[in-house]
């Protein structure tokens, strides 16, 4: 793995954390899959409450993505897998 990616990946790691708090109050979580610089795509896996839940789109795009896109550069879409 190059430098960039580690600090890419580092920085949304960081970023996550952010958000992560308020998902485990509501008993869910999230974790980063994948992420590339290049493309700016980051791929991100929500356990727990989150799987299934109505919200799961929002907290998503409205939390996550947001959160990221503001905090770490490059960042410019986050989508969910399973």
């Amino acid at each position: 793995m190059t430098d960039n990616i580690a600090k890419f990946k580092q920085d949304i790691e960081t970023a996550l954390e952010e958000v992560r708090d308020a998902l485990i109050l509501h008993g869910g979580n999230v974790e980063l899959v994948d992420a590339d610089p290049v493309t700016g795509l980051v791929k991100v896996r929500l356990h727990g409450a989150c799987v299934g839940c109505p919200m799961a789109t929002m907290t998503l795009k409205d939390g996550i993505e947001a959160t990221l896109v503001e905090k770490v550069p490059n960042v410019k879409e986050v989508i969910g897998v399973e």
